[in-house]
């Protein structure tokens, strides 16, 4: 996190957003934090250090079983320090939270946003796999972008 700190250090304030998925939402709900800009997070990893906690170890790559590494437990202690209090300005975040998300538990990502906007999907799942049909033009429209 501080390398991305670091990296967006001289980008233009009224000009920078983040958008993140899983554990990539967590980050981005960190820099948004962090930053005050705007934010999307799609299926965000609400509490990554509890749920990664279990995976402390050897594991296999998602798409790549047969390739291995290792998840140490300091890795834990970096998550609990990025999290983060309440949003100091919800209105700047948009989740997109899917009911069907099979990885994260949807009333976690809800709750975890208050005052935010969220798009709650019936269904769904954790890929977002629809995303470009059906989802890619509120975050344009959330961001400002068209």
């Amino acid at each position: 996190m501080d390398m991305v700190m670091a990296g967006i250090r001289d980008w233009p304030k009224d000009a920078t957003a983040v958008v993140g998925s899983s554990l990539g939402g967590f980050y981005a709900t960190h820099v948004a934090c962090a930053t005050g800009c705007p934010a999307v997070l799609l299926n965000p990893a609400v509490f990554p250090a509890r749920d990664l906690a279990r995976y402390i170890g050897d594991q296999t790559q998602w798409h790549a079983p047969e390739e291995h590494f290792y998840f140490k437990a300091e890795y834990i202690d970096e998550l609990k320090a990025l999290e983060t209090g309440p949003l100091p300005h919800p209105e700047r975040c948009l989740a997109i939270v899917a009911k069907g998300d099979e990885v994260l538990n949807w009333q976690e990502m809800v709750a975890r946003y208050p005052g935010s906007r969220i798009k709650l999907l019936e269904g769904g799942d954790h890929a977002l796999s629809d995303f470009e049909v059906a989802h890619l033009r509120d975050v344009l429209d959330f961001l400002q972008l068209v």
